[in-house]
């Protein structure tokens, strides 16, 4: 009895209050702030607390973020595993298997190794890029086993370059400041990746997410398969993934456009190096709103029009905003899209879910007075998998549409 005292002292937890464990017991991963009727031991910031019912049934192990309204992230949900050193090297081992099991090495050698929540690491994204490993630590949890993550990484990688992005908005809902810099090894004189026979040039400094949207590299396919000697407008075009894939697949003419200058000098690169004529592309620099209204006046017509936009809506919050912002660009590219023509348009906002964003495209279309085929239906590549009970990992929507 004196033993079990001593346990309960020493281990922090949080208890829910009544009616608040249904979303866990049906294993899934967020404990909100509103959820939580008493903490107990004075966690800090990241340390592991046991979650608790309001009548004191275990239900998951999990980090602690005191300042977040997601006041817990479940690490696991076995009370007999440990949340140590081994605990983060068997995950990530996990996760790194589960990618070559998908055979992905034999087409690429960029991808996603550990996706967060949905490889039973939340807050914890790695990204390879060929030889360099790039990390980001979204949150207090993953914040404070940092280091072991790390060394786990090297060991089961092989890869020893480790550079961190943890410079997004996102940490400051944690309390924690933005990072970003060399973690161990050094970086490459450049980084080029290749997907299949395209390769293309990656700053992992700089730029949107960690360096490149690997999570893109289905519906890039998908582009190539359908523009063979049509007029590409490629919007938010970036270091010109779509840009290249559409040239690779016989695009008459591309014409990208993208508010940063850096960026599209790294995208002419890419098509450089893929030994593109660049006569085959026009480049846009600046605001893409302001570029298609201003095209759309000239009365120019696009047989595909692609729409890959940054989040307008990170959380659902912003939601409102944010569809105002997806159909006026969704409105400008159909009015300058061609009868027949196809539109790939998409939205990677956590806030925004798929169901919205196609009542989002319908509006437009309606506003456009055009009549519009949804002709197949986008997502994230298999490196960013979704599990079952936990929807928000599925935060890319893709609508392949088609003008008629």
């Amino acid at each position: 009895m004196v033993w079990l005292d001593l346990w309960a002292f020493h281990v922090k937890t949080i208890r829910l209050k009544p009616g608040r464990e249904k979303s866990l017991q049906h294993k899934h991963p967020w404990v909100f702030a509103g959820a939580v009727e008493s903490v107990s031991g004075m966690p800090s910031a990241g340390e592991t607390v046991d979650v608790l019912s309001a009548s004191g049934d275990w239900l998951g192990r999990a980090s602690y973020s005191p300042l977040s309204q997601i006041r817990a992230r479940v690490w696991t949900w076995n009370p007999d595993e440990v949340v140590d050193a081994t605990f983060f090297a068997r995950r990530i081992a996990g996760a790194v298997d589960m990618r070559r099991a998908l055979g992905l090495e034999a087409e690429t050698n960029a991808m996603r190794l550990v996706y967060g929540e949905s490889d039973g690491l939340p807050g914890v994204i790695v990204d390879r890029y060929a030889d360099v490993l790039v990390l980001q630590c979204l949150t207090a949890g993953a914040e404070r086993w940092r280091d072991e993550i790390v060394s786990a990484l090297i060991e089961i990688t092989g890869i020893e370059n480790v550079y961190e992005r943890s410079d997004v908005d996102v940490r400051h809902l944690e309390g924690l400041p933005k990072r970003c810099g060399l973690i161990r090894g050094k970086l490459p004189p450049e980084i080029v990746i290749h997907e299949g026979d395209l390769a293309f040039r990656v700053d992992v400094c700089i730029g949107q997410k960690t360096g490149f949207y690997m999570d893109q590299r289905r519906n890039r396919q998908w582009v190539r398969t359908m523009v063979n000697s049509r007029r590409v407008l490629d919007c938010f075009a970036y270091t010109g993934g779509f840009t290249v894939y559409a040239l690779a697949g016989g695009a008459a003419e591309v014409v990208s456009v993208d508010s940063s200058q850096q960026a599209l000098r790294l995208a002419a690169e890419n098509v450089q190096r893929n030994h593109f004529s660049p006569d085959r592309v026009q480049w846009r620099e600046g605001n893409v709103f302001s570029v298609l209204r201003e095209m759309r006046d000239r009365g120019q017509r696009f047989d595909v029009v692609i729409l890959d936009p940054p989040k307008f809506a990170p959380t659902a919050a912003q939601a409102h905003k944010a569809t105002r912002a997806y159909k006026d660009v969704n409105l400008l590219a159909l009015k300058m899209l061609s009868t027949g023509g196809l539109l790939f348009t998409f939205s990677c906002s956590g806030g925004v879910s798929a169901e919205l964003f196609q009542r989002v495209v319908a509006g437009a279309a309606q506003d456009a007075k055009v009549e519009v085929q949804v002709v197949a239906y986008l997502s994230q590549a298999s490196d960013h998998p979704v599990l079952l009970n936990f929807p928000e990992g599925a935060y890319l929507k893709g609508l392949v549409c088609r003008k008629m």
